[in-house]
């Protein structure tokens, strides 16, 4: 084992590949000399007692003969170098060797001189070879193309041009595209859905009618539509609109608000492509057939990251919710049915729950203005630390407020007390907390960052 001191990092593979070349040097003289000596050496004979000895017979001869024999085997097998000029040069070439094997290897601990600088060196010739192996390759491929010559180079370069162009092509979509911007003019066949309802609404966006584009693509790069925004119903909250940092919370659920009006967006195109077809004469299994599809096309779904938020339910007369047809179901709609219509969609678990109300006869007009003033104002109340009871009571205001006739009598409009609104949790469509649509009750209040389905029956 030798010991050397530190060295330079910049000159460790020169000087451990000079140091391989001076072992070779070595022992290749060595054997050389060997060589020429047993040549020049003449045949042995015997010798009688008292004559003089030849070089050959001198004291060490012997041992120097298998020193240089021993050199010439490690030469010829290309192992222990480092061995073998140690044991062939003088003291000095020694030292000379560990302080150039010192430098190489940039550390002073012990280290065998013929090992590491065998290493290093191969390493170093390793490198060389490749690095002029790629060299070969790349003047190959130019000699190549220089032996076609005039038209043929011209030919292979075009080639390779078009090969690049390929390679930059992309594959084009081969779903529905977006349509050019049209005006809603579609009126649906079901009464008081207000004058800004339209079967055809989502043209105003490109989309086609039928619309067939998936939501996600029809406002790629865009924002979806906010759509109603509401002020905080309680003087105490008027902070959360002007606080910087209440806006800065806003911010920072942005990412969950954009996937609710992703889903949003969805509802309000399928449920507008359903009022085309909900009239007289439809099956509900077929309607809620048609419906669902459509809901799974513009939703793009996708297991259960999107899809659709629960089973369609079309609650018709005397049912008040939660109804869906089984298969073989073959009720048909007819026109003097009343009937709740009530689908959802969700984007990574965020559920949007809506219903509306279907009718075609006119003389049921005040029992479908009485629910839908009753659910504008529980939106109204509903809002961060408002008591559940509070929107409940505001909800049976407006409800009983009003008053229907039917074949000459008059009936008032009732709050169904056993039915009820609810919160909503990521891929939970109750989440636990349910919202009253008479007076009275839980007095719990509703949170921030909560979501709430606002539903109310009436009869």
């Amino acid at each position: 084992m030798y010991h050397g001191g530190r060295g330079t990092g910049k000159s460790r593979g020169r000087v451990a590949r000079h140091g391989s070349e001076l072992c070779a040097r070595i022992t290749q003289r060595t054997a050389q000399d060997t060589d020429r000596h047993h040549q020049a050496a003449p045949p042995t004979t015997p010798r009688t007692r008292g004559s003089p000895r030849s070089a050959a017979e001198k004291p060490g001869a012997a041992r120097r003969a298998g020193r240089a024999r021993w050199a010439g085997r490690q030469a010829a097998r290309g192992e222990g170098e480092g061995r073998a000029r140690a044991r062939g040069t003088g003291r000095g070439a020694r030292r000379a060797f560990q302080r150039k094997h010192a430098r190489s290897t940039g550390r002073g601990g012990k280290a065998h001189p013929g090992e590491k600088e065998e290493e290093v060196g191969q390493t170093v010739e390793k490198k060389e070879e490749e690095e002029a192996g790629d060299d070969v390759a790349s003047d190959a491929e130019d000699n190549e193309a220089e032996d076609e010559g005039g038209e043929g180079g011209e030919g292979a370069a075009k080639k390779k041009k078009k090969k690049k162009k390929k390679k930059s092509k992309k594959k084009k979509s081969t779903g529905p595209k977006p349509g050019p911007i049209g005006t809603p003019s579609k009126k649906p066949h079901s009464r008081l859905l207000g004058e800004e309802a339209f079967t055809d609404y989502y043209v105003q966006y490109g989309q086609t009618d039928p619309p067939t584009v998936p939501v996600e693509d029809l406002f790629r790069g865009r924002e979806y539509p906010k759509g109603e925004i509401t002020p905080h119903p309680l003087e105490s909250n008027t902070y959360r609109e002007t606080d910087a940092e209440k806006r800065a919370h806003d911010r920072m659920m942005s990412d969950i608000y954009s996937k609710v009006r992703h889903a949003s967006e969805v509802h309000r195109e399928v449920r507008s492509y359903a009022q085309s077809f909900i009239k007289p004469g439809i099956k509900l299994a077929d309607m809620c057939q048609m419906l669902e599809n459509k809901n799974r096309e513009l939703v793009k779904e996708d297991g259960l990251l999107r899809g659709i938020g629960f089973p369609t339910g079309c609650s018709i007369n005397h049912v008040a919710a939660h109804y869906t047809p089984n298969p073989g179901d073959d009720t048909v709609l007819q026109y003097d049915d009343v009937m709740k219509v009530d689908f959802g969609t969700q984007i990574d678990g965020r559920i949007i729950d809506s219903a509306w109300t279907v009718s075609f006869n006119p003389r049921y007009d005040p029992l479908l203005e009485a629910v839908k003033e009753a659910t504008n104002a529980g939106i109204a109340t509903a809002g961060i630390d408002v008591r559940l009871c509070d929107v409940g009571e505001a909800v049976q205001e407006v409800m009983e407020s009003y008053e229907i006739e039917l074949d000459g009598k008059t009936y008032p409009v009732k709050c169904i007390r056993n039915l009820n609104g609810h919160s909503i949790g990521p891929y939970q469509i109750h989440a636990g907390k349910s919202v009253p649509i008479v007076k009275g009750g839980d007095t719990t209040k509703m949170e921030e960052d909560e979501m709430y389905a606002i539903e109310t029956f009436g009869t």
